[in-house]
């Protein structure tokens, strides 16, 4: 009776099942997978929404690739970092996962397919899923730094390869693209035919300033490209359901892509007013909450390698970006396990490295998002319960 598409695999795990139990049970317990800016006790402008309620948000004028002065305003924005994106080659979406489901739809025929890294973000496989594409992983490789294998990618390209995902930085590796990387990747995309996705929602989030780095797929010109951003990450306001893509690459394929996206947007017009109404204000207040979240990130992983220093079996992976640590222990029990006696016996939720497609065990992922002493806290119990496992 149902589609294909939802053939999904999710049977209920250990983990969500003591999660639920200890909800259930309103035992208290200390998240260190906390990916929401809105409940980490961050201080927002005060009239950062003011512009919500502005009277144009009561006229409905719907254009499929999104308001215009919204599309300038995201522009402008790019201009601040360096950037270069004309209003005619964004389109405005509902959310980067929405980003994604209108590439593949402009991508994609039923059973083609897109190369993304591993480790990286969970989700890829359902929204590729939703739109009867599938997925192939390619591994990334650390050896004091993260890169992308770019034999493996090439090896791993078909006839039904489509697009080449690159997160930039990475989601939850924290890497940044390197510009040999960007290079390699944009020539072979070029060679082949293929689109370059390069999700760069976290790109502001610097967490080391001395390291080399690629602010954009941007930056290249070989191949059709698209640079996906939003408020979610941008602003830390994920409620605002806001994205944008960025149309780069030959002039005549850039032109035909956004053609096509007009047409599959002018189908849904997803994009809600108010926000595109007030999205040059939003903008505009945007420094300081980028700051905040800046702050805390750096913050806090400077607190993990301060603590982890304590642990002689524990190494804290180097990272570039983003809102994510990866601590690796040793492999004494298996990751489902530990993360288990982590939440029944501590209190204190973090990722298993299995969830994001780790190649083997054992790693642990937690957000840098938290307070501090909620962070500090949780971490020496994490870290302590690591050591007495070994």
């Amino acid at each position: 009776m149902f589609s294909n598409r939802l053939t999904f695999d999710t049977p209920a795990n250990r983990l969500s099942a003591a999660l639920d139990a200890m909800r259930q049970a309103g035992r208290p317990f200390d998240d260190l997978t906390e990916s929401n800016p809105t409940r980490v006790g961050l201080v927002y402008p005060p009239r950062l929404l003011d512009g919500l309620s502005a009277p144009a948000c009561l006229t409905y004028d719907p254009q499929p690739l999104g308001a215009r002065g919204a599309r300038q305003a995201v522009s402008a924005d790019l201009r601040r970092r360096g950037l270069s994106g004309h209003p005619d080659r964004i389109v405005l979406t509902a959310s980067t996962s929405e980003a994604y489901a209108l590439l593949f739809k402009l991508l994609c025929d039923p059973g083609d397919h897109v190369l993304v890294p591993a480790p990286s973000y969970p989700l890829f496989e359902f929204l590729a899923g939703l739109e009867s594409v599938a997925i192939r992983a390619v591994p990334m490789e650390y050896h004091g730094e993260w890169a992308i294998d770019v034999e493996a990618l090439r090896r791993a390209t078909t006839p039904r390869t489509r697009a080449i995902v690159v997160v930039n930085p990475n989601n939850p590796t924290g890497s940044y693209l390197k510009r040999g990387e960007l290079d390699a990747v944009a020539a072979h995309c070029a060679s082949c035919g293929l689109a370059l996705i390069g999700d760069e929602v976290f790109g502001e989030y610097v967490l080391d300033a001395d390291l080399p780095r690629t602010a954009s797929v941007l930056g290249q010109r070989k191949a059709l490209t698209f640079s996906l951003g939003g408020l979610s990450k941008s602003l830390g306001l994920p409620q605002l359901k806001l994205g944008w893509i960025v149309v780069g690459g030959p002039e005549d394929l850039a032109r035909q892509a956004v053609e096509r996206l007009e047409l599959i947007c002018d189908t849904y017009l997803s994009v809600a007013t108010p926000v595109q109404e007030a999205l040059p204000s939003l903008l505009a207040q945007g420094a300081s909450v980028r700051a905040s979240i800046r702050e805390r990130t750096t913050r806090n992983y400077r607190a993990v390698h301060a603590i982890a220093a304590r642990y002689p079996s524990v190494t804290v992976l180097r990272s570039e970006g983003g809102w994510y640590g990866i601590v690796q222990v040793a492999a004494m029990q298996t990751e489902e396990s530990l993360v288990l006696q982590l939440l029944e016996q501590d209190r204190v939720l973090v990722h298993p490295g299995y969830f994001f497609d780790f190649p083997r065990e054992a790693f642990l992922v937690v957000s840098l998002l938290p307070p501090p002493d909620v962070f500090d806290r949780a971490m020496t119990r994490v870290l302590a319960r690591v050591e007495v496992a070994r």
